[in-house]
C-alpha cells in the first residue's frame, strides 16, 4: 500500500512540474542544458517540505542524466550541470551547490556541502587575462555507493565507496575506499 502511494504521488507530481519541464525544455534551445537547469532548480528548491521533494524529483528526473525515483533533495539545493546523476536511496541535505556529480547508490551528503565539477572548472593559467575568460575544465566528481559527505564540505575530487568526509572538509585529491577523511585539505584519519 505505502509503495502504491508513493508511485501516485510520483505521477501526481510529475504533472504539477509539467509546466517546469516545458519551460525547462524550450529554454534549453537557447540557453543551453546547464543555464536553463541552474534557473529552474533555483525555483523549485524554494519548495519546502515532502511536497518540495516530491517536485524537485519529479522535475530532476528529466532534466538531470539520472535522479532515481529513490533519491531525496532537499529545500534550498541546487544543481549547476544538466549532466549530474543521483543513483537509487541518495540523500541531499538542504542548501548544497552540486555540479558535475554522480552520486551513487545510498550516498547521504549532509546540509551546505558543495560539490564542484572538478578542481579546474577556471583557467587561471594567464594572469593578463580575467579568470572568467579563461577555458574551465568540468570533470565528474563521483561519490562512491554508501558514502556520507558532513554538512559544510566542499568536493573537488572522487570520493571512494563506503568513505566519510567530515564536516568542513575541504576535498581536492581522491579519497580512497572504506576511510574517513577531515581537515583543509582533506586527509585520511582512519579506515573504516
Amino acid at each position: 500500500m505505502r509503495e502504491a502511494v508513493k508511485a501516485a504521488l510520483r505521477g501526481i507530481s510529475f504533472v504539477v512540474v509539467l509546466p517546469s519541464i516545458v519551460s525547462f525544455l524550450l529554454r534549453r534551445q537557447f540557453f543551453g542544458r546547464d543555464q536553463a537547469l541552474e534557473g529552474s532548480t533555483q525555483t523549485l528548491a524554494q519548495l519546502p517540505g515532502l511536497i518540495g521533494q516530491y517536485l524537485r524529483r519529479a522535475f530532476l528526473s528529466v532534466a538531470l542524466e539520472r535522479c532515481a525515483s529513490s533519491s531525496v533533495v532537499s529545500f534550498g539545493t541546487i544543481f549547476s550541470k544538466a549532466g549530474a546523476r543521483l543513483d537509487e536511496n541518495v540523500y541531499v541535505g538542504a542548501g548544497c551547490f552540486l555540479g558535475l556529480v554522480h552520486l551513487e547508490r545510498d550516498v547521504l551528503v549532509g546540509s551546505g556541502v558543495h560539490i564542484t565539477s572538478g578542481r579546474h572548472t577556471h583557467g587561471t593559467g594567464e594572469a593578463s587575462v580575467p579568470i572568467r575568460d579563461q577555458e574551465g575544465t568540468a570533470t565528474i566528481v563521483r561519490v562512491g555507493a554508501g558514502s556520507w559527505i558532513g554538512s559544510g564540505a566542499i568536493v573537488m575530487a572522487d570520493v571512494g565507496k563506503n568513505s566519510v568526509v567530515g564536516a568542513g572538509a575541504v576535498v581536492t585529491s581522491p579519497i580512497p575506499d572504506n576511510v574517513v577523511a577531515a581537515g583543509v585539505p582533506a586527509k585520511v584519519i582512519k579506515s573504516r
